[in-house]
């Protein structure tokens, strides 16, 4: 390792520590607002202290070290947040970590980058007339980035609340897909391929009817001519391919074990994973991520708990990992998922049987658990309890009393009934 690419590390990783203190930012804000333009604002507006919303200043400004020197707020004495060193370290180190992996040493070949493997179809590198090598591995590296600053904010949030908020992923989502078009050398592996021995197998055993269905076409030579294009379909069939099985996997747990397997937060992650990196690989981090998560949830399920509710294991935190994990072990993973892709048309039927064995398994075990009374029957029913009755009173009453649905009304109404001077006083313009 040369002495220039050590110093380009090591200014990512300081950059990354000062990026990881904005995302720190997020962390604390996205959380309390609920539109994704209110969690936007929520970024710029107010200060750095919760308490008292003054700026920081000084020492506080450098990251990891400015918590360490002056943890505490300078005006009103408030201890720091205790993540804030966590999130701007993780966020240098895995910056510079993927900057390693991806773009190797100069002089720069395509070779010798952690994203390439013999074991692949033709990659980005087969389009030569838009960038040069250099350059469009530092664009799809920019790229993954941002993904990844997405990924920490979600991690981060979804651990401690066990929501993640669309200011951690709409924006990136929105990014990565216009991005794709723009460059058209962000992909991973192209949009189709397959094997030809894989297909010629598969024909055999079809009728005759279905076999003009396992069709033979590779989309190297659609990408060489035209780039741009090949990069916003491989986008959006990432997005709509991320957000479609991890909708799947819900609506089957949902009806099989009658509570909600996973939340809309984490459709929308995989929406941005899959919009980055593909529907290839997307459905990988899916597999990935649920092999990670299985021991976790069996241990969890087997601690000792104070209530009787069912522990809720966020699965946002696993499916980050799952992705970090094959951005920077690619060409340990990808061998053995090409397997599965190299099967064409009849990936989709695999995929079919996979999801219907999931559905029947889910269904044996809430049939089991229910026989042997590990089920209360009232969980199968939705009943309003006080405490539904609370949260509806406190949050969702359209009341002008709890500020919430404020709508434009003739000043008249209020003065009527003698609360002008006070909805003035409570709601000033």
């Amino acid at each position: 390792m040369s002495g220039s690419y050590t110093l380009i590390l090591l200014a990512i990783f300081v950059g990354g520590s000062y990026i990881g203190r904005w995302l720190h930012r997020c962390v604390l804000r996205f959380p309390s607002q609920y539109s994704l333009k209110d969690q936007l604002r929520s970024i710029w507006h107010e200060g750095d202290c919760r308490s008292c919303h003054t700026r920081e200043s000084g020492l506080q400004h450098l990251p990891v070290i400015g918590w360490l020197i002056a943890g505490r707020c300078r005006h009103c004495g408030r201890k720091m947040d205790a993540r804030r060193p966590v999130v701007e370290l993780l966020t240098g180190l895995l910056l510079a970590w993927l900057y390693w992996v991806e773009i190797p040493d100069l002089p720069v070949v395509v070779k010798d980058s952690g994203l390439w493997t013999t074991i692949r179809p033709a990659g980005p590198e087969v389009i030569t007339e838009l960038w040069s090598p250099v350059v469009w591995m530092h664009l799809r590296y920019l790229l993954h980035a941002v993904m990844l600053c997405g990924l920490i904010v979600a991690t981060v949030i979804d651990l401690e609340l066990c929501i993640i908020p669309d200011g951690c992923t709409v924006p990136a989502m929105i990014f990565a897909v216009l991005f794709s078009f723009a460059v058209g050398q962000t992909w991973l592996v192209p949009i189709w391929f397959q094997d030809t021995s894989t297909a010629n197998i598969i024909r055999s055993f079809l009728p005759e009817l279905l076999q003009p269905l396992i069709i033979e076409w590779d989309a190297t030579a659609f990408a060489t001519a035209h780039p741009h294009w090949h990069g916003l379909l491989v986008s959006l069939t990432g997005l709509i391919a991320g957000a479609g099985v991890t909708w799947l996997v819900r609506a089957i747990g949902f009806w099989a074990l009658r509570r909600e397997a996973m939340g809309d937060g984490d459709v929308v992650l995989m929406a941005l994973i899959g919009a980055v990196i593909g529907w290839q690989p997307v459905l990988l981090v899916f597999m990935l991520s649920s092999a990670l998560a299985v021991f976790p949830a069996i241990l969890m399920s087997m601690l000792p708990r104070d209530s009787d509710e069912p522990y809720h294991l966020p699965y946002g935190p696993w499916l980050s990992l799952a992705t970090v994990m094959l951005l920077l072990f690619w060409q340990a993973i990808w061998p053995f998922g090409k397997a599965y892709f190299d099967m064409g048309v009849a990936l989709f039927l695999f995929g079919f049987v996979m999801f219907a064995g999931l559905a029947g398994m889910m269904w044996t075990i809430y049939i089991v658990k229910r026989s042997l009374g590990l089920i209360d029957k009232d969980e199968e029913h939705d009943l309003w309890s006080s405490a539904d009755h609370l949260i509806y009173y406190g949050t969702d009453r359209p009341d002008d009393e709890c500020r919430q649905y404020l709508r434009s009304q003739w000043p008249g109404w209020n003065s009527g009934r003698g609360f002008g001077h006070y909805r003035n006083w409570r709601n000033p313009k």
